[in-house]
């Protein structure tokens, strides 16, 4: 991984799992990292264990709560005053199959909003400092499941027939599209945007028990593939950190594990869907994202 020096990253969802693995890579490399999460204790916690790893680390913590549109606008209203390039922004956080239906304060459902539309919203809001760095890249976190999952544009918030799992591969689905769809809006606008995507394959993180619990089916058939599938959360964390750094990540590329079915492995060029290329879908979906956001990228 090259030098970040001199380079600020925001990582969100950057407390625990893959952000903060990702966060502590950047770090280690010379990186000035905003830590921005939901949790203030949380932040104190992870500031402190990078710290103790990293010495040196310029680190902050900032926080924003993904499931609140005015927090993302808060958190964003605070860089732009500062005026600060922004080199990288990696959007990591995220919720997963949460067995009810939930919608974050907007009334977006709520694995939509946290894991797509407020990233969306937070890119939008930061463009202008992105665009001020020399060589900007932003990366967006999808998943092996965005490969079955389905944009519903008829019915994006889930209000017939929410299902877990259906929820969570549009919202996943939806990053990877937006990622590309980022990538031709920079291309035609001369926006200067390296876009990119990953996927940390199976990583042992806190999402499932987080997500639809320990006590779910998806928790107890996860348990049973771990030993033999799944990855350390700072494995998971290497497709991000190639789509972030790596000299020669491609634009609207996509990264993750080189195993059996992209569960686990050394990080490589991963598989993107028909569904995730289909530009009449991802237009309509950025349209949509506009409105119900209230953030233009002009």
């Amino acid at each position: 991984m090259p030098s970040q020096q001199g380079k600020l990253a925001i990582v969100t969802g950057a407390t625990g799992g893959l952000g903060y693995e990702t966060a502590l890579a950047l770090a280690q490399q010379g990186a000035e990292v905003i830590l921005a999460a939901r949790n203030a204790d949380k932040g104190r916690d992870a500031l402190a264990s990078i710290r103790a790893a990293v010495p040196n680390a310029n680190l902050h913590f900032a926080r924003v709560d993904l499931a609140s549109l005015a927090s993302v606008a808060d958190f964003s209203a605070s860089l732009l005053e500062q005026g600060r390039p922004i080199d990288l922004l990696v959007n990591n956080a995220g919720v997963m199959a949460l067995p009810k239906r939930q919608e974050t304060v907007d009334g977006f459902e709520m694995q939509l909003g946290v894991n797509y539309l407020s990233h969306y919203a937070l890119t939008g809001r930061l463009l202008p400092l992105l665009r001020k760095a020399p060589a900007p890249r932003v990366v967006n976190l999808s998943s092996l499941m965005h490969r079955s999952g389905k944009i519903y544009l008829d019915d994006l918030q889930l209000q017939r027939g929410y299902t877990p799992t259906r929820a969570y591969g549009q919202s996943k689905l939806a990053m990877l599209m937006f990622a590309l769809e980022l990538q031709r809006r920079s291309d035609a606008q001369g926006w200067h945007l390296l876009s990119n995507a990953a996927h940390p394959g199976y990583a042992r993180t806190e999402l499932i028990p987080n997500g639809p619990g320990t006590d779910s089916f998806l928790s107890r058939f996860s348990m049973l593939l771990q030993p033999f599938m799944s990855q350390s959360a700072a494995d998971g964390a290497w497709p991000t950190l190639q789509a972030a750094t790596a000299p020669d990540a491609k634009p609207a590329g996509y990264y993750g594990p080189d195993g059996w079915f992209e569960m686990r492995g050394t990080s490589t060029e991963a598989k993107v869907s028909a569904r995730a290329k289909d530009a009449t879908v991802a237009k309509r979906l950025w349209e949509l994202s506009a409105q119900l956001t209230g953030v233009s990228f002009s």
